[in-house]
């Protein structure tokens, strides 16, 4: 039998049950959507932190008291601004060092308050990480020197306090102390799951009087080329190691970090996958039982193919092709169905998500496998039957 006739039977002998057809398909249609769906949502994902992580700066690293490792105990920090000064002058750029001490406080403005999260950080940080003002001036090596009261907002906090109107030069209260706002950053929504809309940015030292506190959480620095990052950030830990002998400390990189995240992402979404993949399974269990019923139902035209000459090849080819046709056809509308849901999952809800040719042809060449691998049963079990005995079947 030629392929061609082979086709035009398979697709005959499907039309002829449509509706049985049809539901066997579901099962490999709603597998193959779940998995295009759900690796497209894995991807989206990926890639939307890996901007966020790009996003900070370039060429940053992160030097943080502790081991960042599975099973650390958190560290407190033993740091100080002497730290950071010592640690400028490995860097050799006072400029390109930034630190952080964080607070959760209420901030008020008048009648109007809400809770944002307090940040005391020396006048390099716009310098060190990628962040642009809306309006007003940042913070000045003056002002970080003196401890002066003054505060820039972020978009999120401005507008809660604010609304429409400018906030330059008016006074909130954190923690009950009055600051003065000089600026206000543009909107830079959510970053590795924090909102920096809603932080307030104040002199390390004015932070340090409220908090009652000289330390400081951790240190950034900017590198000045990729290629020197690994070594700075061994100079760095190595002084400070000097100072703090009894605190362990780690620096890490943007792509250590894009790196342990990549990885914890990919094995989720592959596990996703693999949950999603149990509906394709089940679907193929389905496609073997109907053609094994099927080929009950069709023994005697069986008998007769096999009686004017058919060869066994040719009946299992004919009921192989069938089932692989059950499961392509199931494919391509999984394919549109995951397609179409991960389109509208990125552009309705805030959960990100990116299609990938490779997923695509992924799930169809997974669909179609799931035809041949369980379509061959009942293709040699019809491939084998008796045509004396087929014919004879009532």
């Amino acid at each position: 039998m030629r392929v061609a006739e082979a086709w035009r039977v398979a697709l005959d002998a499907l039309r002829a049950n449509r509706m049985r057809s049809l539901l066997t398909m579901l099962g490999v249609v709603i597998g193959v959507a779940a998995v295009v769906a759900l690796v497209a949502i894995g991807t989206g994902t990926k890639q939307q932190i890996e901007r966020q992580v790009e996003g900070l700066g370039s060429n940053l690293l992160i030097v943080v008291p502790g081991r960042l490792e599975a099973g650390a105990a958190p560290t407190s920090s033993p740091l100080t601004l002497d730290d950071a000064d010592a640690v400028s002058r490995v860097v050799g750029d006072r400029s390109r060092v930034a630190v952080t001490i964080a607070s959760g406080e209420t901030v008020r403005a008048g009648s109007r308050s809400g809770f944002a999260s307090m940040q005391g950080v020396l006048e390099t940080t716009p310098t060190v990480f990628v962040r642009e003002l809306n309006r007003g001036a940042y913070l000045t090596r003056t002002d970080v020197s003196t401890g002066r009261r003054v505060a820039v907002l972020g978009a999120g906090v401005a507008r809660t306090l604010f609304g429409d109107r400018d906030p330059i030069g008016r006074q909130i209260t954190i923690g009950g102390v009055r600051f003065r706002v000089i600026g206000a950053f543009e909107p830079l929504g959510q970053s590795l799951g924090v909102d920096r809309d809603n932080e307030v940015h104040v002199p390390v030292t004015a932070a340090q009087r409220l908090l009652g506190t000289d330390r400081i959480d951790g240190l950034a620095i900017r590198a000045p080329d990729r290629d020197r990052i690994d070594q700075l950030g061994r100079d760095v830990v190595a002084t400070l190691a000097d100072r703090h002998p009894d605190t362990d400390f780690s620096a890490v990189t943007q792509e250590q970090i894009l790196g342990v995240l990549g990885d914890i992402l990919g094995v989720l979404t592959g596990v996703l996958a693999a949950i999603a993949g149990i509906s394709l399974l089940v679907g193929g269990v389905g496609v073997s039982n109907i053609m094994l019923v099927s080929v009950r139902e069709r023994t005697r035209e069986i008998g007769l193919r096999k009686a004017v000459g058919a060869r066994p090849r040719d009946i299992g080819v004919q009921f192989l092709l069938e089932a692989v046709l059950l499961t392509t056809t199931g494919g391509v509308l999984g394919m549109l169905l995951g397609a179409g849901t991960a389109l509208l999952v990125d552009g309705l809800s805030p959960v990100p998500a990116a299609l990938t040719w490779w997923s695509m042809a992924l799930a169809f060449g997974v669909s179609a496998g799931v035809g041949i691998i369980f379509g061959v049963v009942p293709a040699q079990r019809a491939g084998r039957l008796d045509p004396v005995v087929a014919l004879r079947t009532e």
